[in-house]
């Protein structure tokens, strides 16, 4: 079957919109990375859209550093690059549209925004809700262009 330019410019569009909200995944990972370089380095401000599990890390981090001197600085380093790196495995395989990366980021980042619940962070809680969905979107994008739909809006 031949697609015409119209359909083959839709289809364009929903790949385009899948990438642009699996890329959120890498947006979290980075920014809580270095949301985690600038609070053990004494950093006066941070990101709102970081991992709130890097955070909790960090102060562990520098509870370590108190006992155990400059490693701690490694370990909650080591910690943060694993929780930003989960993020960073479901961008890639969001962006290769896999459903099922969209599906566990999600309730991945959603638990995280638990964290911002208990501290009463209600900021960093309704930035999470905002990130859970747009990655939302993706995740619908990506079902309507397997289910071959030829449209698509949100």
């Amino acid at each position: 079957m031949v697609r015409n330019e119209k359909g083959r410019s839709e289809k364009k569009k929903i790949e385009d919109k899948i990438k642009s909200k699996a890329n959120w995944f890498f947006w979290i990972a980075a920014l809580s990375f270095i949301n985690s370089i600038l609070f053990l380095s004494s950093g006066k401000w941070n990101f709102i859209v970081g991992l709130g599990i890097t955070q909790l890390v960090d102060v562990f981090g520098l509870e370590l550093v108190r006992a155990i001197g400059n490693a701690g600085y490694i370990v909650a380093g080591i910690l943060s690059m694993m929780a930003a790196a989960i993020f960073v495995f479901f961008g890639i395989f969001a962006r290769k549209k896999c459903n099922w990366a969209f599906i566990v980021g999600m309730i991945v980042y959603a638990f995280d925004g638990l964290v911002f619940l208990l501290v009463q962070d209600y900021l960093g809680v309704g930035f999470h809700i905002f990130v859970l969905f747009l990655t939302a979107g993706g995740f619908k994008a990506n079902t309507m262009l397997r289910e071959g739909a030829t449209f698509f809006a949100v």
